[in-house]
């Protein structure tokens, strides 16, 4: 399968540690890799009525081909204009990317009520599974630890399936499923747990068994938060339903939650319901 991960650089700290986390991913997924920058100086892009590039974009399209020759695998740039969930939403259209690919800078001293991140903005305006590399993350391999927090209740993801599956068993991924649990009949809930997950289909085909990790959670968010340590995984997945990235309170949600103060990558796949 041709996988391609479209990456999104501001040419910043978080930026940069996104960009390396996917090239690190590209490698054994044999992924295209496009790098786009989004110009603000304009919600029109200016090549379109004079046919130059305006100073700004000149100087983008130069630092983006910069990073390209440093980069492994084929890779293609591009310089996107105006708002950038509007531009990104635009070049998924064009390359039809597996994976969007960004940063997530330190917001830890701002309120989340205060946080409007390109994260939280692109589920809304352009779901899509999307990665999201903590500023902190220093990539030295793949990732190959990966924890899977789900909910115990069905969904699907739709034409999302096939390249995740690949992505996972491109990376040799050893998965484990998040059990958060209130019950007394915790070896029910987490046979029920599995069965969800082989019906999802997503790791069908790996080479070690799924394991389980069980976890009392009050809090689910804080409970994944916990889990997913460093120490212990390279990558969380968590998957977003419709009702919470198109609700009015998603930063209460727990996919936001996870996204904004996670200390692993995260990875987002939108359910359909």
């Amino acid at each position: 399968m041709d996988l391609t991960l479209l990456i999104l650089t501001d040419f910043f700290q978080a930026a940069d540690r996104a960009l390396a986390y996917a090239s690190n991913l590209a490698g054994p997924l044999g992924a295209q890799q496009v790098l786009l920058n989004v110009s603000r100086d304009s919600v029109l892009d200016p090549e379109l009525f004079t046919g130059h590039l305006s100073k700004q974009s000149r100087a983008a399209a130069k630092a983006l081909h910069s990073l390209a020759d440093n980069l492994p695998g084929p890779v293609t740039t591009e310089v996107g204009h105006g708002r950038v969930a509007y531009a990104v939403a635009d070049a998924i259209r064009r390359h039809q990317p597996a994976l969007v690919v960004l940063g997530r800078s330190n917001t830890e001293d701002t309120p989340d009520e205060l946080v409007s991140t390109t994260a939280l903005d692109l589920l809304r305006t352009a779901p899509q599974p999307m990665l999201v590399v903590p500023y902190t993350v220093q990539a030295a391999r793949p990732p190959r630890r990966v924890l899977l927090a789900v909910d115990g209740e069905d969904f699907s993801l739709g034409e999302h399936t096939s390249p995740m599956r690949h992505l996972l068993n491109g990376l040799r991924a050893k998965v484990t499923v998040l059990h958060l649990t209130q019950e007394e009949k915790v070896e029910e809930a987490e046979a029920e747990l599995l069965k969800i997950v082989r019906r999802l289909e997503l790791t069908s085909g790996l080479t070690e068994p799924v394991r389980i990790l069980s976890r009392a959670a009050p809090d689910a968010a804080e409970a994944i938060i916990s889990a997913a340590q460093p120490t212990n995984f390279d990558l969380v997945i968590v998957i977003a339903r419709p009702r919470s990235f198109l609700g009015q309170l998603f930063h209460r949600s727990v996919t936001a939650q996870v996204l904004l103060h996670s200390a692993v990558p995260v990875l987002v796949l939108p359910a359909q319901e």
